[in-house]
């Protein structure tokens, strides 16, 4: 049954003026027509107006603990102020209204099958409207130390590192390298210095002290540590000032446009002191793989089980997770270093596993990067083995492994691999190859089709160095070390190891090297991959390279096209692509540096603002990852790369050059490392698809909600328009 409801809305020119702290015009629309607003029994809508008319572009937030588990859903509101809230289960939600320029609304009860009218609350100052802000536009407000304070000179001089040579340097370990790899910065619970941590005398020392807490203050330590401690912690301490002394960031805009469209659908999983780093929903080869099936996650070094969601039945459930050796280390010290303002003395993560990222087959089996032993390797591994890859490039020592996780048979297995993992991707390939990153000097495999036929992990797995081409013959021939200068009749070993892996369709395989200023790699197995094997290098463009248009640097996660082009997130604020078909020189050969190829590079900056000091193209923002949909998951078409939009709090779709801003509005605090995208029923329209993430922070009590918050795991679909049902 279909209901319908007419509202006429009347309002005079001068009801339209926009808020007197200067809200642009283009926030609030009015309109006297017939906005009506038709539903179904399992939706509500309605109309959203404020003091000076219906409130477009803001955010109705439905949410409910009626459930198996927390169940929330979000639209956007249309330019007359209308939403609908398509498909929601049965059960009774609290509704509100949050949207820039405005502070939330009172929470109204009701159940679907219902028109419900809201009302606005305008924010009575700017600080009160700047609390809903993105912690980009906060963390924007932090004053970088200028360029003309690099290269550093050490504690006794400016505070900066020696080791810092620019401001590119500084950045890149801050935003890729250090804090803004694991969480947010800007968001309420970094921006203020929590009561917790006790009393002080400066800001200065009271930052320095909190970098110490938990179990993460030896690595959070030693990331002030590569900055410089002294101005480091003089940079936090200044930004904290300024913003406890009233100090507030731009506005940003109200979705527009696409954005309106959106149908965010959202479930608590896991525990709330676990954190997450991917979750999997289908086969990245074949999204149509597991349609309306569980979703499954990993816990890193938080804790040993993969979480699960059923997202059809709104329960989360969990896989426990086993070891081959109960010897296995811990993932995290056993101690804090200090108490935490929210766990206090409690070790809170306590995983063996330290599972990083899974992946699905085409037989709907969940691959992990997962560690099974300890670190050191068996023999087979290291020098004197028969094994192929073994006797080109024995290896010692090994951090974490695979495992294969079968739904069907509950069955867990376990492959102990002699390179470390890190990212694992499928080829498309009749052996269905799985290619992983994280093996430092080597990139390895595992061939699932001969491992399913065997059993057998030392046959199925290989790995091989990274060689150039340096004298530019076309095949692989002896070599010379990193260390070692060219020599013209041989190779050369590449040092830098892959961070992102990405097969692309013509066989090839793409990753990332992180660093400064960091590179892409383009690796072609060849006939036989560990002697065979052949790598490409890219650089971005150094600065002074008048043949880049635009700047940019340190890539991190990385995805390929159909096409073979690769599209990575930069520390320096932008998505770049790299397209190989563009350079005009040599790919290979004693003239292939890694600077090379300038021409191939595009440089997008992420919609954020720039951080203060930073003069250089770019924005403040620093996307974990880049992940491409090739086969139009989202509505959107094929081959559309979004970023992770870590502090943007959502996904960055580029569409034909220009952003797409997926925001997440509540809870406050939405930061993922990874994304995957599903067709569930192709016949289904935009309720047949959609893209799923999960909250990937280190910290989710810094989220909304604070201690107790746990992860989530988000849909986003695309609706033809806001009203769609």
């Amino acid at each position: 049954m279909t209901r319908k409801t007419a509202l006429y809305l009347t309002l005079s020119a001068a009801a339209i003026a926009v808020l007197a702290f200067a809200w642009p015009t283009d926030f609030i629309t009015a309109r006297a027509s017939d906005p009506a607003v038709e539903i179904d029994d399992n939706d509500i809508g309605g109309v959203v107006t404020g003091p000076n008319g219906p409130e477009a572009g803001v955010w109705v937030i439905a949410e409910t603990n009626d459930l198996a588990t927390k169940f929330v859903k979000i639209v956007v509101t249309d330019d007359q102020g209308r939403y609908v809230l398509p498909d929601l289960p049965e059960a009774e939600y609290s509704i509100w209204v949050r949207g820039y320029g405005l502070v939330d609304s009172p929470k109204t009860r009701a159940r679907p099958g219902r028109i419900l009218n809201l009302r606005a609350v305008p924010a009575p100052n700017p600080r009160a409207a700047a609390e809903y802000y993105p912690a980009g536009y906060w963390f924007s407000l932090m004053r970088v130390p200028a360029e003309s304070e690099f290269p550093g000179t050490g504690p006794e001089g400016n505070g900066i590192s020696p080791n810092i040579r620019s401001q590119a340097q500084w950045l890149q370990v801050l935003k890729s390298g250090t804090c803004l790899a694991c969480h947010q910065l800007g968001n309420k619970a970094t921006r203020e210095l929590p009561p917790g941590l006790g009393n002080f005398s400066s800001s200065v020392e009271a930052w320095e002290r909190r970098l110490q807490s938990g179990q993460a203050g030896g690595i959070m330590t030693g990331g002030l540590n590569q900055l410089g401690r002294k101005r480091a912690l003089e940079m936090f301490a200044d930004w904290t000032d300024r913003i406890a002394a009233g100090e507030v960031p731009p506005a940003p805009p109200r979705p527009q446009g696409i954005e309106r469209n959106v149908v965010i659908t959202m479930w608590d999983w896991a525990d709330p002191k676990a954190y997450l780093h991917d979750l999997v929903s289908t086969d990245r080869r074949n999204p149509t793989v597991n349609a309306n099936g569980p979703l499954y996650g990993a816990l890193e070094a938080s804790a040993d089980y993969l979480p699960v969601l059923d997202p059809k039945n709104h329960t989360a459930s969990r896989v426990p997770l086993t070891l081959r050796d109960p010897n296995t280390p811990l993932a995290a010290p056993a101690r804090v270093m200090a108490p935490s303002p929210y766990w206090g003395d409690e070790p809170i993560w306590h995983s063996r596993a330290n599972v990083h990222n899974p992946m699905f087959d085409h037989k709907g089996r969940v691959w992990i990067t997962a560690a099974v032993r300890p670190p050191d390797n068996p023999d087979f591994c290291k020098a004197g083995s028969d094994h192929p890859s073994a006797r080109l490039f024995p290896l010692n020592r090994s951090s974490r492994h695979l495992a294969v996780y079968d739904p069907k048979t509950k069955k867990l297995t376990h492959i102990a691999t002699c390179f470390s993992t890190h990212h694992l991707m499928f080829a498309e390939d009749e052996n269905h190859t799985l290619w992983t990153s994280g093996g430092g000097p080597v990139v390895g495999w595992l061939n699932t089709k001969l491992f399913d036929e065997t059993g057998d992990e030392v046959r199925a797995q290989g790995w091989t160095a990274l060689i150039m081409d340096t004298n530019g013959n076309g095949r692989r021939d002896e070599y010379v070390e990193p260390n070692e200068p060219v020599d013209p009749t041989k190779d050369k070993r590449f040092a830098g190891g892959f961070y992102a892996v990405a097969p692309a369709p013509d066989g090839s395989v793409w990753g990332t090297v992180l660093g400064f200023p960091g590179a892409v790699v383009r690796l072609d197995p060849g006939p036989n991959p560990p002697a065979t094997a052949l790598v490409e290098v890219y650089e971005p463009p150094l600065s002074g390279d008048l043949k880049a248009a635009v700047q940019g640097f340190s890539p991190r996660g990385g995805d390929v096209d159909r096409n073979g082009v690769y599209w990575t997130a930069l520390a320096s604020g932008h998505l770049a692509s790299f397209d190989r078909r563009k350079c005009r020189g040599p790919l290979n050969g004693p003239t292939a540096t890694g600077q090379h190829c300038p021409e191939g590079w595009t440089f997008y900056p992420e919609p954020l603002p720039q951080m203060q000091n930073v003069n250089t193209p770019g924005s403040a923002e620093g996307s974990y990852y880049t992940w491409v949909d090739q086969f139009n998951t989202l509505g959107l078409g094929e081959n559309i790369p979004i970023n992770t939009g870590n502090l943007s709090e959502g996904l960055l779709v580029l569409k034909d050059g220009k952003w797409i801003v997926l925001r997440v509005p509540y809870p406050l605090g939405f930061y993922t490392k990874w994304l995957d995208g599903r067709i569930d029923d192709p016949n289904a329209g935009w309720k047949g698809r959609g893209l799923w993430a999960t909250v990937s922070t280190r910290a989710p009590f810094h989220m909304e909600g604070g201690k107790g918050t746990t992860s989530k795991v988000l849909h986003f679909q695309l609706r033809p328009d806001p009203l769609a049902k």
